[in-house]
């Protein structure tokens, strides 16, 4: 039996062709750097419209562009293999802050906990407000959050 009927897919290339014009950048692989800046732009403009709303209409294709960023970053960038605890760690030492500095970030001390105890994971949100308030990329929170562990 076929995934999909033929007529749901035609349903969904129409949807898809009405999706693709409406935003301002091609949904697809990032092939330079001018794609990926105005890419950036559209995942800046989803955080900032979704703010802290997990459930918002444009959490997927938040999750969206942020995959196509962290494609990007992986095939053009070489970061050092850190997991976000210690990057975390090392940034708040030399921010002279406490774990207790990134409540505001990751809602609660427990949340704070479980990050540095690789329990949880920084999501798109959080790394944009860590990349804000330690004036450093995202991607190395978004990025090197999704390798496997050791």
């Amino acid at each position: 039996m076929t995934y999909a009927a033929n007529n749901d897919l035609d349903a969904l290339a129409s949807a898809w062709r009405e999706l693709q014009a409406r935003t301002p950048v091609k949904l697809g692989t990032i092939e330079n750097a001018r794609h990926y800046r105005t890419m950036t732009n559209l995942m800046n403009s989803l955080i900032d419209e979704i703010g802290d709303l997990e459930d918002h209409t444009l959490m997927g294709l938040l999750d969206v562009v942020t995959f196509l960023l962290r494609d990007y970053d992986e095939r053009n960038t070489e970061l050092p293999d850190v997991q976000p605890p210690a990057v975390l760690r090392f940034l708040i030492e030399q921010h002279n802050l406490s774990e207790s500095a990134l409540v505001a970030i990751f809602g609660s001390r427990s949340n704070v906990s479980d990050i540095f105890n690789g329990k949880r994971e920084i999501n798109s949100r959080q790394a944009k407000a860590l990349s804000r308030r330690f004036g450093v990329p995202g991607a190395i929170f978004t990025r090197i959050s999704t390798r496997p562990r050791a």
